[in-house]
């Protein structure tokens, strides 16, 4: 029992009310008083005593009692002032408090979920909206170059719900993996190849715009060239996707992107690293970078006007990442931004 603890308070309420009591008849039977007096006594002494110890374990509970009101009608900025006690009722104000900043943070992620939604998709329906109004008032005419506008902005959308689609997932947890055994290098290089192919697609279909780089070279390596690994591949696959669209966005003009692969510590684990020579990530940014919505405060190679995505390709990453039971995370790099993935094989997992 700790010494600062309830019931090492009501017990030594207990001691010392018996204390006062012994001690008033002692002196009622060396000084002859009478009983009645003394009786009165020790029932003012104990109640006077025991009305300072409730005051001290009740004033906490009504305090709770506010608090906790308040974060069911929705203010959760209040907070219980008792959580430096040493006892049962600081541990509870403390874990009244920890409830209270969850939920002010679950709060304010649910708020910038909507408005960075909003905003994501208010962009391409408003360019959509007014390439179709300006086909159907006579403005433009519906030729193959304002179709592929209103195409580019729908493909948009496309990537848009399509991620938010991946996050749902994330939250419900209702992915499950489909791990197997493959070749590294031939998988990595059809994912390159896909990342080149979809760059030129919408290179073409958006004409010269900014965030549209098929200027960017992407280098694979992996050693040795027999290297095997299992994974799911189809999650993989999320995680080299997002990582590289990622680098290439923040990498320089006619800049270069590696990806390395090498074997893990463990029977069919994999370690990936994706390289770019762009302006890296503040060591102060680094932990915030895999949250969603998150777009970094790095300046864009391209301008203020270039499209920085959803902010959501490098949650996902990291979501395909934990469900391996892996790890990823931006390490240190001397030019550029250099992203670690190592994914456990097959012996760590049945462990």
């Amino acid at each position: 029992m700790r010494p600062f603890s309830i019931k090492a308070k009501l017990g030594t309420l207990v001691v010392v009310s018996v204390f006062i009591t012994t001690g008033l008849l002692i002196v009622a039977l060396r000084t002859r008083t009478e009983f009645q007096f003394i009786t009165v006594f020790s029932v003012i002494a104990t109640l006077l005593i025991t009305q300072f110890v409730a005051h001290g374990l009740t004033a906490p509970l009504d305090e709770m009692r506010a608090v906790a009101r308040s974060i069911s009608h929705g203010d959760y900025t209040r907070r219980v002032s008792g959580a430096g006690r040493r006892d049962e009722l600081g541990d509870l104000a403390q874990t009244i408090n920890r409830m209270a900043d969850d939920l002010e943070a679950e709060d304010r992620h649910r708020k910038e979920l909507v408005a960075n939604v909003s905003h994501e998709l208010r962009t391409p329906i408003a360019a959509l909206r007014a390439v179709l109004e300006n086909v159907v008032d006579g403005v433009s005419a519906a030729d193959p170059e304002t179709m592929r506008t209103a195409l580019k902005q729908t493909e948009r959308l496309g990537r848009l719900v399509e991620t938010l689609l991946d996050l749902s997932r994330l939250d419900n947890g209702v992915v499950t993996l489909k791990a197997r055994r493959f070749e590294v290098w031939p998988y990595l290089s059809g994912v390159l190849k896909e990342a080149n192919l979809a760059a030129s697609q919408r290179h073409l279909s958006s004409g010269s715009g900014n965030h549209s780089r098929t200027d960017v070279h992407l280098h694979l390596d992996v050693s040795p060239p027999e290297l095997t690994a299992h994974a799911d591949a189809e999650r993989l696959h999320q995680v080299v996707a997002n990582l590289i669209d990622n680098a290439v966005k923040h990498s320089p003009p006619h800049g270069r992107v590696t990806v390395l692969a090498r074997r893990g510590a463990f029977p069919e684990s994999l370690e990936l690293e994706i390289i770019d020579e762009g302006p890296g990530i503040p060591e102060a940014e680094r932990y915030r970078v895999f949250e969603r919505f998150n777009r970094g405060q790095a300046p864009s190679p391209h301008g203020p006007g270039s499209d920085g995505g959803t902010g959501l390709g490098l949650a996902i990453a990291r979501w395909a990442v934990d469900l391996h039971g892996g790890r990823i995370g931006v390490a240190e790099s001397a030019r550029g931004c250099r992203i670690q993935v190592t994914l456990p094989g097959t012996a760590e997992r049945r462990g």
